[in-house]
């Protein structure tokens, strides 16, 4: 099970099915997942022990009715079609990953070691004006690649996920593998840059804060959170032109009060999924918008508790200590336990801050991150038996004034920035 879901998380990342002539029409990855799901069916690691496989379904559900809700039942099946693969990719990740810390490692070893070769293409691609797989540059110099990674916005929000887990491969390897990982952090974060993405170099920033307010409190991330705001806007054109009243940035900005339009027209069940862009020229350039606005309140506050929780759960290893006898009992390394915690609290960091300025709700790679969470989360909880479970029906509630909060803060954001345009 675990090797065909790690297979079929690197043909997600790399995407040979994309660009290579003979492979051109064959269900490379259905094929890939559908031996993954008959080795799960089989498998004793299978685990439903976390909020997100109700959430997942629920979500699911709500991306159905916000179709059935504005008159497209056929849409309905497209989105069963379209996102009950996730569902099961997420839930055969998960429960490989919780095998063992060695398949945490391993997981984050073969997530970087895809999205390196990714800003390898990237590299040849600013150097040749055209990779390995036939994609040159976009209109503007930015690299891109090919299938989900053609937006040089996704291709960002890649490399700054990945980025927490190649420092964590570096810190636990020796010394010429260390070298190796950390020439590889290296590379992703020049390929960070040369996608020239705002949104991911702010989402760099924000796990190099989150880091350093964990490690030095938060006095110092905020002052050297600052410098390196400088220092991106010294390094890149387009950061230097963030501001509300810049073209690009107005447009977002339009878009999500456009989006919380929507929301107010359809507040149960939102506009239909994929639907934003039938009502508005631009896309919503934000993931929690887009939800809101497409699925309404049911789908943004399932899709919240998914994001929430994932948060929660880190938290709550991060926040934990063992007694001295179950650490001895079980021979618990619990920094190692704690260090891929954090390790995925960073990575998380980086991308919903760069999901915050991309409508990516609903991209498969979020999902697979969010299953390496859970299955590390369950791996833990499975080896350290006096860490509390999550409950789904003990706090489920608390999301709705969650999302009522959220709701209230995008309408406030919303209204400042274009009153400073």
């Amino acid at each position: 099970m675990f090797p065909l879901i790690i297979l079929y998380l690197s043909l997600t990342i790399l995407r040979p099915q994309d660009y290579l002539p003979s492979l051109a029409g064959f269900p490379l990855l259905p094929i890939v997942l559908a031996m993954a799901l008959l080795a799960w069916m089989a498998s004793r690691y299978k685990t439903f022990g976390a909020p997100h496989f109700v959430l997942l379904p629920v979500f699911m559900l709500a991306l159905m009715m916000s179709e059935v809700a504005n008159g497209w039942i056929g849409g309905a099946i497209e989105q069963l079609s379209g996102f009950a693969p996730v569902i099961v990719a997420f839930a055969i990740l998960a429960a490989g990953v919780s095998a063992s810390q060695k398949r945490v490692s391993a997981t984050f070893a073969v997530f970087a070691l895809c999205s390196c070769v990714l800003a390898l293409h990237g590299v040849e691609q600013k150097h040749l004006g055209v990779g390995w797989t036939g994609m040159g540059l976009s209109e503007d110099g930015r690299i891109q690649y090919v299938g989900i990674f053609n937006d040089p916005n996704d291709l960002g929000l890649l490399f700054v996920t990945a980025v927490p887990m190649a420092v964590y491969m570096a810190g636990r390897s020796r010394f010429l593998m260390r070298l190796v990982w950390l020439a590889g952090t290296c590379l992703l974060l020049y390929g960070v840059y040369l996608t020239n993405s705002r949104g991911a170099m702010l989402a760099l920033l924000m796990e190099g804060g989150v880091y350093i307010w964990m490690r030095r409190g938060m006095v110092v991330a905020g002052m050297l959170g600052g410098i390196g705001l400088v220092a991106m806007r010294m390094l890149s054109s387009r950061m230097d032109e963030l501001d509300a009243g810049e073209e690009s940035a107005a447009g977002r900005v339009d878009a999500w009060y456009e989006g919380l339009h929507m929301f107010t027209s359809h507040p149960l069940f939102g506009v239909g999924a994929g639907n934003f862009t039938d009502y508005n020229y631009l896309t919503a350039h934000n993931s929690f918008i887009l939800v809101l606005a497409e699925t309404g309140f049911f789908g943004y506050v399932t899709w919240l508790a998914l994001v929430g929780y994932s948060f929660l759960m880190l938290r709550q290893v991060l926040r934990h200590q063992p007694s001295e006898e179950v650490l001895h009992e079980h021979g618990i390394d619990w920094p190692a336990e704690k260090t891929i915690a954090r390790t995925l609290l960073l990575s998380l960091c980086g991308l919903f801050t760069a999901a915050f300025f991309l409508s990516r709700s609903y991209t498969v790679i979020l999902y697979l991150t969010l299953a390496i969470v859970v299955g590390a989360y369950v791996g833990i909880r499975r080896r350290v038996p006096d860490l509390p479970p999550m409950r789904l029906g003990r706090s489920w509630w608390t999301w709705v004034p969650a999302a009522i909060g959220s709701i209230a803060f995008f309408f406030v954001l919303v209204a400042v920035l274009l009153h400073s345009e």
